[in-house]
């Protein structure tokens, strides 16, 4: 049951934790003691030292960590045409009363997609790894769902329709750029159908005056444009997640509003999921599942140092095997490790072993 394309049986997200070496690189380049040149030649090096740490590991695939990124979406999003980024009263509040730093977008022109510097990000990283190079970057929704129609000029976009095309569009461009650059592993970073999952995130919707029950369906239609013209060999994976941020979450409540969409109503070939804790829900949902699909379990939990047992790992496959078939499962962490630069609360040492973890645990479940 190995696998020669991706998802790959022992896989992650993408995100990791930011070494001090960069993190002191960057503060340096706040104060103005290096140059920009300097610091994009620390991000290389500590580029170049986890990339090789994967491949010890024994993982297929390869991410830069996300080290270049302060967030992972905003970094990816204020670089589309008519979106800009600006100082917010508050941040977005997590569970625990922390919150990211204060900052927001708005969209004040015409959406597209002309050039973006992750396009050489990924280049970077195809060039210095033997494994798949993947890429990350948010989903189309999130540019959406945290500010609303709020977020967006009536006078660029008076009919919300328009917006949602158009943002669409800007995707299919960026996906095809990155395609040009030789990407054959994307993943679109979707927290917000999970959110739809969650109570409490959708009275806030309604509150705003959205309908949390039509949102899936726009957002399907989105992605789906957005990814349609991919080339015939470039996977397209969905990471869901319920929140993210120093260890801590957002929303909580099981897929099950959400999976006759997500699994069937979007074109993508594969599933990050979170399945950490009971806040995600049970298996069940996974019944919706088509045979030519695939869904990674996110069992490994990213937010916390103490390592899963590897037989609690096996239990909990073979759990979820009872709802889809094993040849169509794999395994990683729930999300990243640092989905912003502040990280989550563990140790590098904790980090790799929890992604060591995984590729023990998929050679015994799956003989990869």
């Amino acid at each position: 049951m190995t696998r020669g394309i991706p998802p790959f049986r022992a896989d992650h997200v993408g995100s990791l934790l930011r070494p001090d070496s960069l993190k002191e690189a960057r503060a340096r380049r706040e104060r103005g003691e290096i140059s920009a040149a300097g610091l994009r030649a620390a991000e290389n090096v500590a580029v170049e030292r986890i990339v090789a740490k994967q491949a010890d590991i024994g993982l297929r695939s390869a991410t830069d960590g996300e080290l270049r990124r302060a967030m992972w979406h905003f970094d990816f999003l204020e670089h589309l045409d008519g979106v800009e980024s600006f100082r917010s009263d508050h941040g977005i509040a997590f569970k625990g009363g922390i919150e990211t730093q204060a900052k927001g977008l708005r969209v004040t022109g015409k959406l597209g997609f002309s050039t973006h510097p992750m396009i050489e990000h990924f280049r970077f990283l195809r060039h210095h790894t033997k494994a798949v190079p993947k890429m990350t970057i948010p989903s189309p929704s999130v540019l959406h769902f945290r500010g609303g129609r709020r977020a967006v000029s009536p006078d660029v976009y008076p009919d919300m329709e328009d917006f949602y095309r158009d943002l669409g569009l800007a995707y299919r461009d960026a996906v095809q750029a990155f395609a040009r650059a030789g990407c054959r592993y994307l993943q679109l970073d979707e927290v917000n159908l999970a959110y739809l999952c969650d109570p409490e995130q959708r009275g806030l919707l309604r509150e705003r005056g959205d309908d949390p029950d039509r949102l899936p369906g726009i957002y399907a239609d989105m992605i789906n444009a957005a990814i349609g013209g991919r080339p015939a060999d470039m996977t397209i994976t969905m990471h869901l997640c319920r929140g993210n941020f120093r260890s801590s979450w957002i929303a909580q409540g099981g897929y099950e509003p959400v999976a006759e969409i997500l699994f069937n109503q979007i074109g993508a070939d594969g599933y990050f999921m979170e399945f950490d804790t009971e806040r995600a829900g049970g298996f069940e949902p996974l019944c919706f599942v088509p045979k030519n699909k695939m869904v990674v379990l996110g069992l490994v939990t990213s937010k916390i140092g103490a390592l899963e047992s590897a037989a609690e790992l096996e239990r909990r496959i073979d759990d979820a095997s009872r709802y889809i078939d094993l040849k169509q499962l794999c395994l990683s962490p729930q999300c990243g490790f640092a989905s912003t630069e502040e990280g989550n609360a563990l140790s590098e040492d904790e980090q790799w072993a929890k992604l060591a973890r995984i590729v023990e645990v998929a050679a015994r479940v799956w003989g990869e």
